[in-house]
């Protein structure tokens, strides 16, 4: 057996082995048992009791975190050239289409976020074996096929987050940084939570969220107890 360095210790002796928290303490602790030199990513994981493979149990959504995510996202707009402007003034880190298209079709996949307008998707459509395996189709459940490309942009460098569950009923989400204080991890947490409380379907039976966990990039995962969270 492996023997523990002097910060895996320190991390044991932080947590209370099979102790949920209430989540307000789990987002102070997750701070306190990351040990990484760099800026850690603050992530929820949510069991939900749902069966993802029935079409009327997929749970898919948007939140707007309100203090960001805490990471530099890259965003390409795929547009016509009337609206390219507006997709620069908002912020969008590369503005085109069919040269991008060309460029995407050649291999080239380095941005977070793909934007483009309903006009289009017959281009964008044929790069959906690229994108798809990479999480980067523009969807219109997501909000990135829009006609307002501008507003779109401004939502996702502010914060906004596409999740969905998936094959196992889990769905993972970053939610900040650990250099954030933990009032407002506490507070892009619950915005998750609550989000995902409402889109629950009725098909759905039985208890709704079975588990949630926090943890950071590398770090243990602390289990949240889900009846100290409001509005779920």
């Amino acid at each position: 057996m492996a023997r523990l360095t002097k910060n895996q210790k320190a991390v044991l002796s932080k947590i209370e082995a099979n102790k949920q928290y209430s989540l307000q303490d789990a987002t102070s602790l997750v701070k306190d048992i990351t040990t990484t030199k760099f800026d850690a990513s603050v992530d929820i994981d949510v069991r939900l009791g749902v069966d993802p493979r029935k079409a009327n149990q997929m749970v898919r959504g948007i939140a707007t975190l309100p203090h960001g995510t805490g990471k530099t996202v890259r965003v390409l707009v795929l547009c016509t050239p009337d609206k390219e402007q507006e997709a620069k003034d908002a912020g969008a880190d590369y503005v085109g289409l069919d040269d991008y298209i060309a460029k995407i079709e050649g291999g080239w996949t380095d941005v977070d976020i793909i934007i483009t307008m309903p006009s289009v998707m017959a281009k964008v459509g044929r790069l959906g074996r690229i994108l798809g395996p990479r999480n980067l189709m523009p969807n219109p459940k997501s909000g990135t096929v829009t006609a307002e490309v501008g507003k779109a942009v401004t939502e996702v460098k502010g914060g906004k987050i596409d999740f969905k569950v998936d094959k196992t009923g889990i769905i993972h989400a970053s939610i900040g940084k650990v250099s954030f204080p933990a009032e407002k991890i506490y507070e892009n947490a619950l915005e998750v939570l609550q989000t995902i409380s409402k889109l629950k379907p009725s098909a759905a039976k039985g208890t709704y969220f079975k588990s949630i966990h926090l943890s950071s990039t590398m770090s243990r995962g602390i289990e949240v107890e889900t009846k100290t969270v409001a509005g779920i």
